[in-house]
């Protein structure tokens, strides 16, 4: 995990270091290319890549209260587009914030980036928030996946996590609207919407979880309920298989007698137990076959 974590330290320096030529770019604009400045907040407008839709009510009220009194401790990063117009890279929760409790100006970090850099500094530094909710993260996923062209194995380097961690977020997003927007806000846990997803009739999800909501059931019981869902189907898939395979091999016998016998034998079985009709034209005929069974 050490080394996972090293890897995500490294690949934010690089994205948000100042290389000689971006030093070049933002001294001719006329901005510092280190420390921190203070900024208008009628200068800056949000990021357009921000993966995060959704901020709660009441933690931003109280992080403008907080704002009021301690300012904002951990300075905005913004790039500059041109003279007195900036853009957020990271931090929209604190300019939000930071608007609600009336200030003026933020401190921030201006950088220089171009619309990809913007992208992944934006989705990498939401992904490290402890508050962000599992949809918000599979999403943030998704696009860096689609959008930076990262693979889940260098997404998982990248944001200090395995394979299989990517994996059940990005399943995330193959659940109903209604089931995800439930997880967004909180109204189920990603324990249950993963035990929802080993069902793979949508209708069958959605039934599971207005049961959960209705009767607030646990992780574990809806694993015990998908389990129950799930068994009775395997079994009447291994039943079907099994008989499947029954028929093939009583039409083969019935095929084997009545050329024996050189009459149409006919086998009928339910798995235990049967029975064999073998059918005569006349007398003679039938001391035919019993002949050929030796009697």
């Amino acid at each position: 995990m050490s080394k996972k974590r090293v890897a995500l330290g490294r690949g934010l320096s690089a994205l948000l270091s100042d290389t000689h030529e971006s030093e070049k770019l933002e001294q001719s604009a006329g901005a510092p290319s280190s420390g921190v400045n203070e900024i208008l907040l009628t200068e800056i407008e949000v990021n357009p890549f921000q993966p995060r839709k959704h901020f709660e009510e009441e933690a931003m009220k109280e992080l403008a209260d907080s704002i009021k009194v301690h300012g904002i401790i951990q300075p905005l990063t913004v790039r500059k587009l041109s003279n007195k117009q900036y853009q957020l890279i990271s931090g929209e929760r604190r300019f939000q914030a930071a608007k609600l409790a009336g200030l003026k100006a933020v401190p921030a970090y201006v950088r220089s980036a171009d619309d990809q850099q913007m992208l992944e500094m934006a989705l990498i530094e939401n992904i490290q928030r402890e508050n962000l909710n599992p949809i918000e993260i599979a999403v943030s996923y998704q696009r860096l996946i689609s959008e930076i062209n990262l693979k889940q194995d260098e997404l998982g380097e990248r944001v200090g996590k395995n394979r299989s961690t990517i994996t059940n977020y990005l399943r995330l997003l193959k659940l109903p609207p209604d089931i995800q927007i439930a997880v967004r806000d909180n109204k189920i846990s990603m324990g249950h919407a993963r035990a929802i997803i080993s069902v793979e009739n949508s209708d069958t999800q959605l039934h599971i979880f207005k049961k959960i909501i209705s009767e607030d059931l646990s992780v574990r019981k809806v694993e015990e309920l998908v389990r129950d869902l799930i068994s009775p189907a395997k079994a009447t898939k291994s039943t079907e298989k099994a008989a499947s395979t029954q028929s093939t091999e009583i039409k083969q016998l019935q095929a084997t007698l009545s050329n024996h016998f050189g009459t149409k034998v006919n086998v009928k079985s339910d798995g235990k137990k049967g029975e064999i009709k073998i059918p005569f034209l006349s007398i003679e005929d039938l001391n035919r076959i019993l002949e050929i069974l030796k009697l």
